[in-house]
């Protein structure tokens, strides 16, 4: 859908910018403009104004800023085209379409929300009639109160297959079926979908009716407790987030929004006044109500049951969002006490509980280490083993390459520290052998082989092809207790790389001989040459602190393991275009694309950091200027 700028200059002049703010947040006039406290940050006295003249909004706080577009989709949580239509709509502006066909699309959408409108307001009426009777008294016993009965729109259908289809008479029976509201099957007349249910509407980011959930009022064998609106021209369950046009704004003020797993404990909740709260609809969190999600808050609160089904639930979100993190987008997760739903917690314990339930979630990467630690016994080497290869797993299916190297040495270091606990000190008796970990700092470090020295000498002095390997090395060495941090990468490494593998068992033997308390580099100790490009890297600077040290030198062992793991991965996609052609061009794309960010990462890596710890002007190499074997055509 082509929307000029002209076309959107005219919808702004056309909106005044302070009404559609004072739908949901209190103005006061100030001379020519409005004012009032930010809605986007917690704050005492104003600093927050609106001009209609200029058309925009601006915080001298927090620097907020934007159109009345823009606040349709920072404050009210809105999608862009969402925005612009519902704003066309009050402008009475037609929204061009693309072509005659989207434009027919876009017409039936809108008489089949006629169509739910008029349901949800048959459902309502109804629950107030006679026969809402057992309906009102279900929700007086649930506690809740009339304002939110109101307010989330709750109705009655009644025990009959064809009221629905009497009270809509108007419209045509093809329009029923495609809105979901009745039921076609071959040879037997359409019928009523929902019957002897509480009812509530299903509404869009613009707060306009599109599906129905109802619940049973007495369980009934074979009777689902909950039935949703089948997937329609309006609603994609795995497209819409219940509760988000309201929830939206509120989270704009908490800087917070909660998914539990239910409509039902998205009321109760707002019952207790959590009003920032949203539910899938009868599916697992979907890649795009993740992103839905993440426009509205950085770091969204799951908040599950704390019984064996929340927790898979919570793994299951999990994944779905492992491939899809970024830079400061993540989630969060809250589990409740067991046997407990938000309603139940709320009800024995009061709202300050849930609230505070809410203010102590567990990190992703938290809960991804506990799930996986507990989910079976842990006694032998072997069962070990099966939690290290889970949460590489995990880790692989991260695709930005610095959280997935950040999730691999943070669970890598949480595994060594439950697998290998450190041991107490016991000081060396006279001829009894020293373990090269607990080794008295005072002993002389034992000479390395002479084969390992001279492959080791070759490699840092420049003999070896590729300059991060020779860092890496030098790094390890001088950091030993860093080589069996990183045991399984350089393992990963040298089945990889065939070049590697003798430097990788090198560095393993002297491993078993290295003293990893060492104050002294072990490379001045043992007679190995500095690295060619000392100074680029942090780990092999004097002075730099050893934490951060060791975070650089880990980083450089993931870049040096990521790049012969992708061009395995592209060589395996490579081998299924017969059997998978479509599949595998998709596969061998997204491959090399990263392929190509690994590589310019790799001209880059070291530099700025050393050029900050220099504070002078670096050099850098020529565009075309191979880094060792790490470049590709």
């Amino acid at each position: 859908m082509a929307l000029s700028p002209q076309w959107l200059d005219e919808l702004r002049a056309r909106v005044t910018l302070s009404t559609v703010i004072m739908r949901t947040d209190k103005l006061q006039r100030a001379g020519r403009e409005w004012k009032a406290c930010c809605p986007f940050h917690d704050e005492k006295s104003p600093s927050f104004t609106v001009n209609d003249q200029k058309g925009f909004y601006h915080c001298f706080g927090c620097g907020a800023h934007g159109d009345v577009i823009r606040w349709m989709t920072d404050q009210r949580g809105m999608g862009f085209m969402d925005a612009v239509k519902q704003l066309a709509e009050e402008a009475g502006m037609e929204v061009p379409a693309p072509d005659p066909r989207a434009a027919k699309q876009a017409e039936k959408r809108a008489s089949l929300i006629d169509v739910t409108e008029a349901a949800q307001q048959w459902f309502f009426d109804n629950l107030r009639g006679d026969d809402g009777k057992h309906a009102r008294d279900y929700l007086i016993n649930r506690g809740f109160s009339r304002s939110i009965i109101e307010e989330f729109g709750f109705g009655y259908a009644p025990d009959s297959k064809v009221a629905l289809k009497g009270a809509l008479s108007k419209f045509e029976t093809g329009m029923l079926v495609e809105s979901g509201m009745q039921i076609s099957v071959e040879d037997k007349a359409p019928y009523d979908r929902f019957r002897d249910r509480l009812m509530l509407p299903i509404q869009d980011a613009r707060g306009r009716v599109i599906a129905f959930g109802g619940r049973i009022l007495e369980s009934r064998d074979g009777v689902a407790k909950y039935l949703n609106s089948p997937d329609t021209p309006l609603f994609d369950k795995g497209r819409t987030l219940y509760n988000l046009h309201r929830a939206g704004p509120a989270s704009r003020k908490t800087d917070r929004m909660v998914v539990v797993e239910g409509y039902m404990d998205v009321i109760a909740l707002a019952n207790a006044g959590i009003e920032d709260a949203v539910a899938p609809l009868g599916t697992a969190l979907t890649e795009t109500q993740l992103q839905m999600l993440w426009r509205m808050v950085d770091v969204p609160v799951l908040c599950f049951d704390g019984d064996a089904a929340g927790q898979r639930a919570a793994m299951r979100a999990i994944g779905r969002a492992l491939p899809m993190l970024q830079p400061g987008k993540s989630l969060s997760i809250v589990q409740l006490p067991a046997g407990l739903d938000p309603d139940d917690l709320i009800n024995q314990r009061g709202t300050a509980a849930m609230e505070q339930v809410l203010a102590e979630p567990t990190s992703l990467l938290e809960m991804l280490w506990l799930f996986e630690r507990d989910a079976q016994s842990l006694s032998t080497p072997e069962d070990k083993a099966g939690l290290k290869a889970r949460l590489m797993d995990h880790v692989n299916a991260i695709e930005h390459p610095d959280i997935q190297a950040l999730y691999r040495r943070e669970l890598l270091d949480r595994f060594s520290a439950f697998a290998f606990p450190k041991r107490e000190f016991t000081p060396r008796q006279s001829g009894q052998r020293s373990d090269w970990k607990n080794r008295d700092r005072k002993q002389p470090i034992p000479q390395m082989s002479g084969d390992a020295l001279g492959r080791l000498r070759k490699a840092i002095s420049g003999g070896s092809r590729d300059a991060l390997i020779a860092g890496v090395l030098a790094g390890l060495l001088r950091y030993p207790d860093q080589i069996e941090q990183h045991t399984e990468a350089l393992g990963r490494l040298a089945r990889l790389d065939p070049k590697t593998t003798i430097l990788v068992e090198s560095l393993f033997e002297i491993a078993e001989t290295l003293d990893s308390g060492a104050g002294t580099a072990i490379s001045l100790e043992q007679g190995l040459p500095a690295p060619p490009d000392r100074d680029r890297y942090a780990f092999l600077r004097e002075g730099t602190n050893p934490v951060d040290a060791c975070a650089e030198l880990a980083e450089a062992v993931t870049l040096l393991v990521e790049k012969p793991a992708l061009e395995a991965a592209i060589a395996a996609s490579t081998a299924r275009f017969d059997s998978d052609p479509e599949g595998a061009f998709a596969e061998q794309a997204r491959l090399r694309q990263r392929l190509k960010t690994l590589n310019d990462r790799l001209k880059t890596f070291g530099r700025k950091k050393a050029a900050n710890a220099a504070d002078v002007d670096i050099v850098h190499e020529p565009e075309d200027h191979p880094v060792g074997d790490l470049e590709t055509d």
